[in-house]
């Protein structure tokens, strides 16, 4: 058909000439010929009915082109649509006599009984049909017939006549898929079931007329009705108010008609039509604009654009239309940021970006130079590693439009200081540790106080290699090197003497980072001291 979802006719005429075609399918027997005659009957009756309709849609155009009082460009439609008419009449007549010539090949009808006498005669209208040529004949004038409506009408018409690769129901038949139109239709069909089929497309043919004609009738206002529904309409300015506001609104009347069919256009482009349910029945149709809104010159007093569109409205041939204003307001970035100017070089800064203006239909895409991105398990949230020393310029767009940049520096991180922790029982660092009691010490590696606040996550130290030497008169008396952090010193607690000195060395310090990686930090002149002050 000519596009467009199916109707219920369409519906109706498709199954039974699905039920037409598995007939075919079985051993015919008196019972399942009478089924085809049946139905043949019904499209027959059907296409009565379409047929005086279709006729009045022409009395109807005519009609109104009169009581617009004969404006040329209407005559000019009235006279389509009677060619249209004239020429769906001749397709019409062609196949009712194409049924006619099935019947007589075959015996013709009993006199007495109304029966089809040749009803299951399998030769002699697949004879016809195919050998003789005659489904051909039928496939050039049916399709002939779709590219005239096509061309007097400007609408699309899909041939009528397909084979069964273009046919749905047969597409992936295997054992229907390759036939042709004549074959598909024809091939083996005993004379009632040839007749159902013509009279199947006959049906089709009244409604590629029924379309056609619409659509001129459309064009002259044949289509015109009163206004049936009568109805107030609110616009309120917002449907949310504050406690203490004002709530606003305009009321005023509205119309229309469930026979109306307008289109609805924004700056020339169709727009998707939907249905508006006002209650005790009242439908009425409408057009939904909605797009993104773009950046503009922003106003530095109120920071917003001022920018509109078309919009139209088309009903029956005439359009009405409307420049439409409106503002768009510049967003505000909110970053939520333990660090919001600076960012650590080689560190998961984690930033939650949101741009509350445009609420729920806020859909970022954050990208930044210079660095990587991870994005969170929320919308907005943001990680964002810098690679190298300098500026990161971060970009926030929402649905693919620039909502604005963000300029951060970076920083270096900055190298851990050391705690060494003696028990209190062996002494302290400022005053010396008892030569037999000093035992064991712990040396921690701790990050500075502002890169610990700002990601805690990567300021985590773990100190790996020391080395420790015991020193008496400037000699070394002990020299050993420990992988951990908490030193067992009781060998050298055995040997030394009031007097000596510790001399811990930082050999090997790692950092761990968000991702739970390890990376080596930057070791130099670590050196701390610790006296014997007695023994």
């Amino acid at each position: 058909m000519a596009g467009g979802k199916e109707t219920p006719r369409q519906k109706m005429i498709g199954m039974m000439y699905l039920v037409l075609t598995a007939l075919l399918a079985l051993q015919v027997s008196n019972a399942v010929l009478e089924k085809f005659i049946f139905i043949n009957r019904s499209l027959e009756r059907m296409a009565f009915n379409y047929e005086e309709k279709n006729n009045m849609t022409v009395a109807n155009v005519e009609a109104k082109v009169k009581e617009r009082n004969s404006l040329p460009e209407e005559v000019a439609i009235l006279n389509l649509a009677k060619e249209v008419k004239e020429r769906s009449d001749e397709v019409v007549n062609n196949l009712r006599e194409l049924k006619k010539k099935m019947a007589d090949i075959t015996g013709g009808w009993d006199e007495e009984t109304g029966e089809l006498i040749g009803a299951k005669d399998y030769d002699k209208v697949s004879t016809m049909m195919l050998q003789q040529g005659r489904a051909k004949e039928l496939e050039k004038m049916l399709n002939d017939y779709a590219k005239f409506l096509t061309e007097k009408t400007g609408d699309e018409f899909e041939p009528l006549a397909k084979d069964a690769k273009d046919i749905k129901e047969f597409a992936k038949d295997p054992n229907q898929k390759d036939k042709r139109f004549a074959e598909l239709y024809f091939e083996n069909t005993p004379t009632a079931a040839g007749m159902a089929t013509v009279s199947y497309l006959e049906t089709e043919v009244l409604e590629y007329e029924r379309k056609a004609l619409k659509i001129l009738a459309d064009s002259v206002g044949a289509a015109d009705v009163a206004f049936t529904d009568i109805f107030p309409l609110i616009r309120p300015e917002s449907r949310i108010v504050a406690a203490g506001g004002k709530y606003t609104a305009e009321m005023f009347i509205a119309a229309s008609s469930s026979a109306l069919n307008p289109k609805f256009y924004m700056n020339g482009k169709q727009l998707p039509e939907e249905t508006l349910d006002l209650g005790n029945g009242v439908l009425i149709k409408k057009g939904r604009v909605e797009f993104t809104a773009t950046p503009g010159n922003y106003d530095r007093a109120t920071q917003m654009a001022r920018k509109s569109y078309e919009a139209t409205i088309e009903l029956n041939g005439k359009e009405y239309k409307q420049t439409v204003e409106y503002f768009v307001a510049k967003p505000t970035i909110m970053i939520a940021s333990a660090a919001l100017s600076a960012l650590w070089k080689n560190c998961g800064n984690t930033l939650n970006v949101q741009v509350p203006s445009l609420g729920n239909s806020y859909n970022p895409q954050i990208t930044a130079t210079n660095a990587t991105t991870i994005p969170g398990s929320t919308k907005g949230e943001i990680t964002i590693i810098p690679k190298t020393r300098g500026k990161v310029v971060m970009t926030v767009k929402s649905s693919g439009t620039l909502i604005g940049t963000k300029t951060f520096t970076v920083k270096d991180i900055p190298k851990p200081t050391y705690n060494i922790k003696i028990p209190s029982s062996a002494g302290n660092i400022v005053d010396g540790v008892k030569a037999k009691s000093f035992r064991q010490v712990t040396i921690e590696a701790v990050a500075e106080p502002s890169f610990a606040q700002d990601v805690p996550k990567d300021a985590r130290y773990r100190v790996r290699e020391i080395e420790v030497k015991l020193i008496r008169n400037g000699d070394p008396r002990k020299r050993q090197v420990f992988k951990k952090s908490k030193i067992n010193l009781s060998s050298f607690a055995a040997e030394a003497r009031k007097g000596d000195l510790y001399v811990f060395t930082i050999k090997q310090t790692i950092r761990v980072n968000f991702q739970n990686k390890s990376e080596r930090v930057p070791v130099k002149n670590e050196i701390y001291k610790v006296l014997v002050s007695n023994n």
